[in-house]
């Protein structure tokens, strides 16, 4: 018998974490399919910009702030999400990111007035020193197609979808300790409530909740977002302080050569503080 590609050794070797059903027997596999089709389609309309903070709070050592900005859209990949945050001690200029999410994922980075594609193990890094990683503003696990539904359960109160994903053999090669993420999706609004991203024996060694909701106009947006590490037990907040909606914005925003130039800055009339 030959030997096995390391890859698929890697994916017959690696722990899989089994679902837990939501009441009892198994969940309608099909209306759980439909209800995540159907999430994946939501999202804000148009292109938006909002302002927010990343509120830093290490269970050691000082809390500190740092603020960014957040270009949004939808392309014919899916959603798409330009990242920008300010150089450290103002020693660096600033560092920005594009961010495509969808079925085929995808992001770069420019800083130092070079644009560079990254690697599935990038969007695992840190961002600004933060419990904030490209990961958990791509959300690819959305999108992974070997899910379990786990029927309706009950997050902070209320109903909510969940669902098993587990990832694909090429990232549970680069990233093994990633066993599956367990979402939940909130029934009344079909907004995404709770994420938590798993470890050996089914432990969530990280979790990212949404606290609150806000509506800009006629749109539901995410105003506040909690990040917390399990291992290190530091928490990142995520709070949006201002909104912009339904934006005609520069086709360059959102295409990596387009990352080295600046967005036109935002008129105060069409911003809505939070």
């Amino acid at each position: 018998m030959g030997l096995l590609p390391a890859g698929l050794v890697a994916q017959t070797q690696r722990f899989r974490p089994s679902p837990i059903y939501v009441g009892n027997g198994k969940a309608d596999q099909t209306e759980g399919r439909r209800v995540l089709d159907q999430f994946r389609q939501m999202g804000i309309a148009g292109a938006y910009w909002l302002e927010f903070d990343l509120r830093v709070m290490p269970r050691r050592g000082d809390e500190r702030t740092v603020r960014g900005q957040l270009f949004g859209a939808r392309n014919d990949a899916g959603p798409i999400t330009r990242l920008t945050l300010p150089g450290q001690q103002g020693l660096t200029s600033e560092h920005r990111w594009l961010i495509q999410s969808g079925a085929q994922a995808a992001g770069w980075a420019w800083s130092a007035g070079a644009t560079r594609e990254l690697t599935v193990a990038d969007t695992f890094h840190s961002i600004g020193g933060t419990d904030l990683t490209l990961f958990d503003l791509q959300m690819p696990f959305l999108y992974w197609p070997d899910l379990v539904y786990e029927g309706l359960a009950k997050v902070r109160g209320r109903p909510a979808h969940s669902f098993l994903l587990y990832p694909p053999a090429e990232l549970a090669v680069q990233r093994p300790q990633l066993a599956g993420v367990r979402v939940f999706l909130d029934t009344q609004f079909g907004a995404l409530v709770q994420a938590e991203l798993l470890g050996a024996k089914s432990v969530a060694e990280k979790t990212i909740t949404v606290l609150d909701l806000k509506k800009v106009g006629e749109q539901w947006i995410v105003r506040e977002i909690d990040l917390r590490n399990a291992i290190s037990r530091d928490k990142t907040r995520f709070t949006v302080r201002s909104a912009a909606l339904n934006l005609l914005l520069p086709p360059a925003t959102f295409l990596p050569a387009g990352l080295a130039q600046e967005v036109p800055p935002i008129l105060e009339a069409k911003i809505e503080h939070l």
